[in-house]
């Protein structure tokens, strides 16, 4: 494997990346003036330039949009998460995961928690029974401001809206999807993954924004509750605050005892004995997601996971607009929705205003 072509909308993005993985990967990185692609068109370029899987990592508004791309470029896709901010892009994934089937081209995903041994072992464990059936799961992601953003005073006065917002890309809902979609979504993962990946009924959620007073409009922090049909209520608490409590945990609790994890996760008994905890290799999860997918692709064995990314993806956008909305929102309901927080069609130098931090019951 060889890194054979990058594409940004920043040229100094790629000198900064390429420096930094050619201090990292020597021999594998061949990537020459002629293929490093710049613009909001880059990765048309890309998909054009001899490559024969693509990794997208862009901000995840763009995600609908190279993911269909590449589908209809035949070319075998990592995708990371969240693979879309809104439901018109989840509706795009679907159907490019339709696609991808049909063309016989592999999609992998990045949730990367699916892929880490002692992980995987301990819902294996759940989900065969051995604690009995799951009643209830809390899941929490509770992280500091992942970055900050730059300070309006230092925008140039020749870049626009776009530009701007690209650049602070995760303070603004329609370029991440906001801190629960991007961030927090992995607990939302594996809360559905305790649950079998069966969508739940409805959420109901609450939010809103307190430490951050950036201009961007996305919410700091999300307590929401997934409600499943089998009476079941899972919550996940998100935050992203500075100088405060943190920790990533599930806690999944079951008829016999709980599951404690992800980071060495160990089984519980009723009375608060610790019954099972891994005991097995362990092994970087972010190589894993790459190890299993390029053997896939070597024995001729697609991997059809873009369905399964839409609707963890969807999962995550159904706690996010129970709390932006201060509704009781249903996943049939979810699932039939194409809103949609972006213009099909942007430019680098184009004007885009935002409509404001969500208010809770506003019409």
């Amino acid at each position: 494997v060889k890194l054979w072509a990058v594409a940004d909308v920043d040229a100094s993005q790629i000198k900064r990346s390429l420096t930094h993985l050619a201090s990292k990967f020597s021999g594998k990185i061949d990537v020459d003036a002629t293929r490093q692609f710049v613009g909001m068109d880059a990765y048309e370029k890309l998909l054009a330039s001899g490559v024969d899987v693509v990794l997208l990592a862009a901000p995840p508004a763009f995600r609908p949009q190279h993911l269909a791309a590449a589908v209809e470029a035949g070319k075998h896709i990592f995708a990371e998460k969240p693979v879309a901010v809104d439901m018109a892009g989840v509706q795009s994934v679907l159907a490019s995961a339709k696609r991808a089937k049909q063309k016989g081209v592999s999609i992998q995903h990045g949730f990367c928690w699916r892929f880490e041994p002692a992980v995987r072992e301990a819902y294996r464990k759940v989900l065969d029974g051995e604690l009995g059936r799951v009643i209830s799961v809390y899941g929490t992601y509770m992280a500091s401001v992942p970055r900050a953003m730059k300070d309006p005073k230092l925008r140039p006065a020749d870049c626009s809206d776009v530009a701007w917002q690209i650049k602070n890309w995760m303070g603004y809902e329609w370029l991440s999807g906001g801190p629960l979609v991007e961030q927090g979504i992995h607990t939302v993962d594996k809360i559905s993954w305790a649950m079998g990946d069966v969508p739940p009924v409805a959420a109901v959620a609450t939010g809103g924004r307190i430490q951050r007073r950036d201009e961007g409009d996305v919410y700091d922090h999300y307590n929401v509750a997934y409600e499943y049909a089998n009476g079941v209520i899972c919550h996940v608490g998100e935050r992203q605050f500075n100088h405060a409590h943190r920790e990533v945990l599930d806690r999944v609790f079951c008829e016999k005892g709980r599951m404690i994890g992800p980071n060495k996760p160990t089984f519980y008994d009723a009375h608060g004995k610790e019954i099972w905890t891994f005991s097995g290799k362990s092994q970087n999860m972010y190589q894993v997601e790459h190890d299993e997918f390029f053997a896939a692709i070597r024995k001729g064995e697609v991997v059809s996971s873009g369905e399964f990314l839409a609707r963890s993806t969807a999962l995550a956008i159904l706690g996010r607009e129970a709390a932006h909305t201060g509704r009781r929102i249903t996943w049939d309901e979810l699932m039939k929705s194409n809103h949609d927080l972006a213009p099909d069609s942007l430019k680098w130098g184009d004007a885009h205003e935002v409509s404001g931090v969500p208010v809770p019951g506003k019409i």
